[in-house]
C-alpha cells in the first residue's frame, strides 16, 4: 500500500500504518486524523469497486461455462465423437465395397478367358485332349470365382447400405444440434454484453463517489497531487515539455535527412500501396534506396526513390549487399 501512495506522487501521512491496519475497523478509521481517514475511505472505495467488478466477472464466468462452454464440451465429447467413429467406419464400408467389385470384375475377366479357349475344337487325333480338358475346369473353376465373388460383393453393399443409412441419421441430428448451439452463443453473447454494462455502471459509480471529494486529485492534471495547499516534499510533478516531447515521436517525413553514411539499395519483393501521406508506394522488382532513423519502429524504414521518401515495411525488401 506505501509504493501504491508512492507511486500516484501521494506522501504517507504520519500513523498510516494504524489506518492500514484497521481500515475495517469504523472505530480506529474516525481516531485517524481528516486527510489521512479521506485517503483511507478513498481506497476503501476503490477496493469495494475492484470486489465488485471481480464479482461481476466471477458471475460472468459461471454463466459462460454453464450456458456455453459445458454444452460445446458435452458436444464434442459425445454426439461429435461417435458421429466421427460412425464416418470412419462408413468409409471403411466403401472400401470392403470397392474391393468386392474390383475382385468381381478380375473374376469375370478370367471366366471370359477361361470360356474363349474352351470354344476351341479340340484335335481327338491326339490321344488325350489335354487342352480342352484343363480349359475346361478353369472355366468351371473361375465360374464358382464369379460366384463367390459376387455373394461377397452383395454382403459389402448391405454393410454399406446399413452403415450409411445410420451416418445419415446421425448427421440430420446434428441440425436440432446447430440450433442449441446458437442459442447458447447468443447467450454467451449477451451475458458478456451484461458483464461490460455492469462493470461500466460500476466504474461510474466510482468516478462519482471520487468526485465528492474535493481538492482530491488537485494540482497538474499530469498525475501530481498536493495536500491541504502545501506542496509536500515527495510530490513530483511531470516535466513541462513532456507533451513536446511526445509530439515528437511521432516521424516526420519531410524533415528527415538522408545519413552520410549507413544507406542501403533494397529490391522491392511486392506491391506495397501507402496507407498514407508518410508511407512510400512500392513496385515489385524496383530498387529504393533505405536507410534508418533514430526512435524508428525496427519494422520500417526511411525509402528514397528519387524526390519521392516515404517509411517503407521491411518484409517487402530484400536488401541488397
Amino acid at each position: 500500500i506505501r509504493q501504491f501512495w508512492l507511486t500516484i506522487w501521494l506522501p504517507l501521512p504520519e500513523g498510516w500504518d494504524l489506518a492500514v491496519g484497521g481500515l475495517s475497523n469504523n472505530t480506529m478509521i474516525q481516531n485517524i486524523p481528516q486527510d489521512p481517514h479521506r485517503n483511507g475511505s478513498t481506497l476503501i472505495k476503490v477496493g469495494d469497486c475492484e470486489r465488485r467488478l471481480g464479482g461481476a466477472q466471477r458471475e460472468f464466468l459461471q454463466t459462460s461455462a454453464i450456458s456455453f462452454l459445458a454444452p460445446l464440451r458435452n458436444f464434442l465429447e459425445g454426439d461429435w465423437r461417435t458421429i466421427s467413429k460412425e464416418r470412419r467406419l462408413l468409409e471403411n464400408r466403401r472400401l470392403d465395397l470397392d474391393s468386392s467389385k474390383a475382385r468381381l470384375k478380375k473374376a469375370k475377366l478370367a471366366e471370359s478367358k477361361a470360356a474363349c479357349e474352351g470354344e476351341a475344337v479340340p484335335d481327338f487325333q491326339e490321344t488325350r485332349p489335354r487342352n480342352y480338358v484343363l480349359s475346361a475346369s478353369a472355366s468351371a473353376l473361375w465360374s464358382e470365382e464369379v460366384d463367390k465373388a459376387a455373394h461377397e460383393l452383395r454382403v459389402a453393399q448391405t454393410e454399406f447400405d446399413r452403415q450409411a443409412e445410420v451416418t445419415r441419421l446421425l448427421l440430420e441430428g446434428i441440425s436440432s444440434t446447430h440450433v442449441n448451439h446458437l442459442r447458447c452463443l447468443h447467450e454467451f453473447v449477451e451475458a458478456q454484453t451484461a458483464y461490460y454494462k455492469q462493470c461500466y455502471l460500476h466504474m461510474q459509480d466510482l468516478q462519482k463517489e471520487l468526485g465528492r471529494f474535493p481538492n482530491a486529485f488537485a494540482g497538474n492534471p499530469g498525475l501530481s497531487m498536493a495536500s491541504g495547499g502545501s506542496s509536500p516534499q515527495g510530490n513530483a510533478t511531470l516535466p513541462q515539455d513532456a507533451a513536446s516531447a511526445v509530439e515528437t515521436d511521432t516521424l516526420k517525413i519531410e524533415e528527415v535527412q538522408a545519413p552520410a553514411t549507413g544507406t542501403r539499395k533494397a529490391k522491392v519483393l511486392y506491391d506495397y500501396d501507402a496507407a498514407d501521406t508518410s508511407e512510400l508506394s512500392l513496385l515489385a522488382d524496383e530498387l529504393i534506396t533505405v536507410y534508418t532513423v533514430p526512435g524508428m519502429d525496427s519494422d520500417w524504414l526511411v525509402g528514397e526513390r528519387g524526390n519521392q521518401k516515404g517509411r517503407v515495411p521491411v518484409t517487402y525488401l530484400e536488401l541488397l549487399s
